[in-house]
């Protein structure tokens, strides 16, 4: 049995902050050391060009970030740590699942449906500076992923769907090709905080609220101090809950340390001494990073020369694998048949029903064609029980069931009720 593979990567869009560290950087690198499994950290300059176009910019943040990675304890000896760009495979990868993936796939992307509400909600056209890499973003995805054959993704909430994406790419491609492409899974840590910043809301680049990790001992104190408090003079009591101060330092602190911080804040300590608690915890536990951070970063070459041998480390795996699935999709030299009519015929593809849960907290059903085309969309329903019914309805009586249930269904949009039985029929 092959070992568990995790694969995690970071777009090279900007400068490393707490809230990385916190979510991503330090569970991973944590889990690094776990034995059993094989590893894969990347950094992502493809997915950066989706939304940076500033190629300096790029270049400095791969640096920063692989530094990063680096100083926070990944060994490049123990994982595979490599740059998206070196991997050549990857974007051959991309193509070959872009043909199996239907548009009506990426249509329900988050990003691409946030950017299409935005325009409709300002007048503009529904796809203005809508470019096709944002809209091809999941299938980008879906190759890092699915090369490496990766069981387990970690990612945030937000970013589920793209792996429950990459599942449906992947079954697309199976259907037609026979059973290459392993079916990664979604791995949330409900331990793992996400990091309100200076203002209160998600620490995040896009709002311009966010902490700098490596940054020198007297900015990092400086930032800090600019965390957005309540007007509550020293000596009143103050709520923890809803303090980004707490939440920030409840991320960095043991159990012992927040109980005392919480005690404190009960007992009315100033803001300026709860930040200057903040700041000394955090600090205590960047600073022995901070020096190897900034070696790092005057050592590009080291750095390059860590990104170019886990590339050959990655390549060894994405080439053979590459290989085959171009002999699968019938690339092929033609010195390898002389006769094209003994090569098997593909198995035909067949449509799918599909269970799914969204960010509304509500459960889905779809059904969908070979090529991932949506041909049936269900409403929510509030249990996974229930939509599983529903979905077993369908599948032992089809259009009588299209009748029972058609109060729980949504139209698609130039999809016949003929298109629609006769992929049921199919099923049976």
């Amino acid at each position: 049995m092959s070992p568990l593979r995790v694969l995690t990567g970071i777009t090279t869009s900007g400068t490393p902050h707490l809230g990385n560290y916190v979510g991503a950087i330090r569970p991973a690198v944590r889990a690094s050391l776990a034995p059993g499994a094989e590893s894969f950290y990347f950094l992502a300059d493809y997915h950066a060009l989706i939304k940076v176009g500033e190629p300096a910019r790029i270049q400095r943040s791969t640096l920063e970030i692989a530094a990063t990675w680096l100083a926070a304890g990944l060994d490049p000896e123990r994982v595979t740590f490599y740059r998206q760009s070196d991997i050549p495979e990857i974007p051959e990868l991309c193509w070959l699942l872009t043909c199996v993936t239907g548009k009506g796939v990426l249509n329900r992307a988050h990003a691409y449906k946030a950017s299409v509400d935005k325009n409709t909600a300002s007048g503009h056209d529904a796809d203005t500076d809508v470019t096709a890499g944002l809209f091809m973003y999941p299938v980008l995805m879906a190759a890092d992923i699915l090369l490496f054959k990766a069981h387990k993704v970690p990612v945030g909430r937000d970013q589920i769907q793209h792996i429950e994406m990459a599942r449906d790419i992947a079954q697309s491609f199976n259907h037609l090709y026979g059973e290459q492409l392993v079916l990664p899974e979604a791995a949330i840590e409900a331990s793992v905080a996400t990091l309100p910043g200076l203002d209160g809301r998600k620490m995040s680049k896009s709002y311009d609220n966010t902490i700098a990790l490596f940054a020198p001992r007297e900015q990092l104190r400086k930032q800090i101090a600019g965390i957005v408090t309540d007007s509550k003079a020293p000596g009143e009591a103050k709520k923890c809950e809803g303090s980004a101060l707490f939440e920030i330092y409840q991320a960095f602190a043991n159990a012992e340390e927040t109980i005392a911080l919480r005690t404190a804040y009960a007992d009315g300590i100033a803001w300026g001494d709860a930040k200057q608690i903040l700041f000394e915890r955090i600090d205590r536990e960047v600073a022995p990073m901070r020096e190897s951070y900034e070696a790092l970063i005057n050592d590009p070459g080291k750095l390059e020369d860590i990104l170019q041998s886990g590339a050959v480390k990655a390549r060894r795996l994405a080439t053979p694998f590459i290989a085959t699935l171009r002999q699968n999709v019938g690339l092929r030299n033609l010195r390898s048949s002389t006769d094209t009519r003994a090569v098997k015929p593909v198995k035909a593809a067949r449509p799918s029903l599909k269970q799914y849960r969204e960010k509304d907290g509500f459960f889905y059903f779809k059904l969908v064609d070979a090529h991932g085309r949506l041909l049936l969309q269900s409403l929510g329903f509030e249990s996974p029980r229930e939509t599983a019914a529903a979905i077993a309805l369908l599948q032992a009586t089809r259009s009588q069931a299209l009748l029972e249930l058609q109060t729980k269904l949504q139209p698609v949009e130039g999809v016949s009720p003929e298109e629609v039985a006769s992929a049921l029929d199919l099923l049976a």
